[in-house]
């Protein structure tokens, strides 16, 4: 259990300061949705579980990606910076891009919290261009 709690606090620690990095850059609101991306995804995902136009099949995957974004264990230990949270978004994206497949994209949206463009940047699969902060 501490193993879990030490990864955690590390994991924690490593975001944080991409989050600062990216403030002393002057890149506020990349950091701001940094900062929000995993619990905005883990709120997405909840909500996309509950809702009855949702397929079950997308639900079972869903439901994968959810323990998936949640556990520290990944293929890229989440303490190596910028690739260790970096394959959470990956799954995040490649099961939003299943559930497109099988779901209105106007739900997905519907349960999004966070900027739509960040939304909009990982169903492409590429990142939007800011022209300034």
């Amino acid at each position: 259990m501490s193993g879990f709690l030490i990864g955690i606090g590390i994991a924690v620690a490593l975001w944080s300061l991409v989050v600062v990095v990216l403030i002393a850059l002057g890149r506020r609101s990349q950091a701001r949705e940094l900062a929000t991306l995993i619990p905005n995804l883990l709120v997405l995902f909840r909500g996309l579980l509950r809702d009855a136009r949702v397929p079950r099949s997308a639900k079972f995957w869903l439901g994968f990606a959810t323990i998936w974004i949640a556990s520290p264990i990944d293929f890229v230990p989440e303490f190596i910076p910028i690739a260790g949270p970096l394959d959470d978004a990956i799954v995040a994206a490649l099961v939003l891009r299943h559930l497109l497949k099988r779901t209105d994209r106007s739900v997905l949206f519907e349960h999004w919290r966070g900027n739509p463009a960040t939304l909009e940047a990982i169903v492409r699969g590429r990142l939007p261009r800011r022209s300034g902060d």
